[in-house]
């Protein structure tokens, strides 16, 4: 098999075993502690930029359905593994996934550490890093300097869309594409919402014009205080319709309303993390996919309340809007895999907007 080599911007170098595609790839190095979900995570827009550390140690064994996709392609840069199986069992598996990463043009490498590289990121903080199929190693002073860049503006639709559920219409619902998850739009179409999907640059008189019921602020990759147009839409939306933000939405949301955010030193990322309702006192187990996050302390003298925390390291996961009719989470309500005991946000959602301003 094929060598494959992970080169990281502290100096250490892994070999491994190539798989997928061939090539060079340059990212931020990332773990996820999500056991299933495999094409959930592999399209979701949030990893744009990225080379993924999955800890479960097989990676694929029950292949690729391509029906659970959450947006055409695969967005993450690259795929570090421990194992990756070559011949999944699963009734609806279309292919292994590296078949499908050779389809995508992904380059993975398996046959590496992945426990102590996790304990690495989570001991001294995410880092660029260089997977790549060639023997002539990368240019170090090149990589360090490595930044996600236009990750909104390379994952979001370009073109306005319209999404019908089965059944009657009960509401219409904007969906702001920053790097959409398609569970999202799913989640909205179950409750009888039709969906107009926008680009990410869609001006906030548009959405207002559109005549719909609410907004749905999407989740997306990337530093959110880069997206200066998008929280100025925002900011004008505030207070003149209801609206629901989730990831990086949630975050954008934070930053029309005059808060801050931070990034994490290793971020969220898997199905596992708990969650507290500072109003009901219920902890929910969420998924998650970010590396930054709402400050807290900056909601005060804004018109955010926190609603919810990390159970873990007491950051952010929640905000409410009382005054503008508006309410964001940071981690996925929508979340496939799962767990899914937080969907109750759609249901919430709908009925502020039946309530309306």
């Amino acid at each position: 098999m094929k060598k494959a080599y992970l080169y990281l911007e502290n100096g250490q170098v892994l070999e491994g075993q190539s798989f997928g595609a061939s090539g060079t790839v340059t990212g931020e190095l990332v773990f996820t502690t999500g056991m299933t979900g495999c094409v959930e995570s592999l399209t979701d827009p949030s990893y744009f930029g990225q080379l993924v550390i999955y800890t479960f140690p097989q990676f694929g064994n029950y292949g690729i359905c391509l029906k659970d996709k959450e947006s055409p392609q695969c967005q993450m840069g690259g795929v570090v593994v421990r194992e990756f199986c070559q011949e999944p069992s699963n009734f609806r598996c279309d292919q292994s996934v590296d078949a499908f990463l050779k389809d995508q043009n992904v380059v993975g490498i398996a046959g590496v550490d992945t426990r102590m590289l996790t304990q690495m990121i989570r001991d001294k903080g995410v880092m660029n890093a260089v997977i790549t199929t060639e023997e002539t190693p990368p240019d170090m002073e090149a990589l360090k300097a490595y930044r996600v860049e236009q990750s909104v503006e390379s994952t979001s639709e370009k073109e306005v869309s319209v999404l019908s559920p089965e059944g009657d219409v009960k509401f219409s619902v904007a969906l702001i594409d920053y790097g959409a998850k398609q569970s999202i739009a799913n989640s909205l179409l179950l409750r009888g919402c039709q969906v107009t999907v926008y680009p990410y640059n869609t001006p906030a008189e548009t959405i207002l014009a559109g005549g719909h019921d609410g907004v749905m602020l999407s989740n997306g990759p990337g530093d959110p205080a880069d997206n200066l147009f998008c929280i100025q839409q925002i900011r004008k939306l505030f207070g003149k319709i209801p609206m629901f933000g989730i990831c990086l939405g949630h975050q954008m949301m934070a930053l029309a309303a005059g808060a801050r955010t931070t990034k994490l030193k290793f971020g969220h990322r898997g199905a596992n993390q708990p969650v507290k309702d500072l109003v009901e006192g219920k902890v929910s187990i969420t998924s998650q996919n970010h590396g930054y996050a709402v400050d807290a302390a900056s909601l005060e003298g804004t018109e955010g309340v926190l609603r919810f925390v990390n159970v873990n390291d007491g950051t952010c996961e929640g905000v409410d809007y009382p005054a503008y009719h508006a309410f964001s989470l940071q981690f996925h309500p929508e979340a496939h895999g799962g767990p899914l005991d937080c969907q109750t946000a759609f249901d919430r959602f709908t009925e502020t907007m039946k309530e309306g301003l």
